[in-house]
């Protein structure tokens, strides 16, 4: 599948002008940059190049050459980072995944899954579910309470409280155990966020959510985004059709 769309997306979160290079990394200054959180240092392979933000024009130099003597896919490795430049806290680093709407595999057994009755960030949900019959609908505090159940570390991977989609939940007993939606990006991409309690990992639940979510973000034309660190929650990904094409880590220079 084409780089382009993905390309396109992180070029623009840089927040200043950048292009992919045919190889190797493109390092630009951008205190605004949205690769990573303010004053560090954000990197984002897709294919064969990457492209990097630093916060200062003095850091430039240095990353850019630490980076230079790096293959690709170890300008995402916290450990070979750390070799080559006085980092001292790393965030990630997190695959980059993506779906042609041609790979797309559906669920094949969505009959519980059905929208929460008001969506995050006061999107109105969808009328009914992409498929199957509708489960009782979930109003979106069983959403919040899902979220709250959870530690922070599984919390703040899921991104599940920054959706702007309708929440697409499975329910036991009245109460959310699996929940999946997504957050509008630039450029037209769907930044997918799922989230399962604990107990209930394992059993699927997580690719019936998730295949909704992802089914809703399509009807909209949007390029759907998976962004993860879990093996799990990256087999997850694959199971519905995305291809991993790149990765992303954020790192603070000493």
């Amino acid at each position: 599948m084409t780089l382009d769309p993905a390309r396109l997306l992180w070029c623009a979160l840089a927040d200043v002008p950048v292009a992919f290079p045919p190889s190797g990394v493109t390092v630009v200054v951008s205190p605004s940059s949205q690769l990573c959180p303010p004053g560090w240092c954000g990197v984002v392979t897709l294919g064969p190049s990457a492209i990097a933000t630093v916060p200062t024009a003095a850091l430039k130099p240095v990353v850019e050459a630490a980076l230079a003597d790096l293959p690709t896919t170890g300008m995402t490795d916290a450990h070979q980072v750390r070799a080559a430049l006085p980092a001292r806290s790393f965030l990630g680093p997190a695959a980059l995944a993506y779906l042609d709407p041609a790979d797309f595999t559906p669920p094949s057994a969505p009959a519980s899954v059905a929208p929460a009755s008001v969506a995050p960030a006061s999107v109105a949900p969808a009328s009914g579910p992409a498929a199957g019959p509708v489960a009782s609908v979930v109003p979106v505090s069983g959403v919040a309470d899902l979220v709250a159940s959870v530690s922070a570390d599984d919390a703040g991977e899921s991104g599940l409280d920054e959706i702007t989609s309708p929440a697409f939940v499975l329910a036991q007993d009245g109460r959310v155990v699996a929940a999946a939606g997504y957050r509008r990006w630039p450029t037209g991409v769907a930044h997918l966020s799922v989230l399962t309690a604990p107990s209930q990992r394992g059993r699927g639940m997580a690719h019936a959510v998730a295949g909704h979510a992802v089914a809703d973000a399509l009807s909209n034309g949007l390029f759907p985004q998976w962004r993860a660190r879990p093996l799990a929650s990256r087999r997850v990904a694959r199971a519905l059709g995305f291809h991993e094409l790149g990765a992303q880590l954020s790192f603070e220079v000493s």
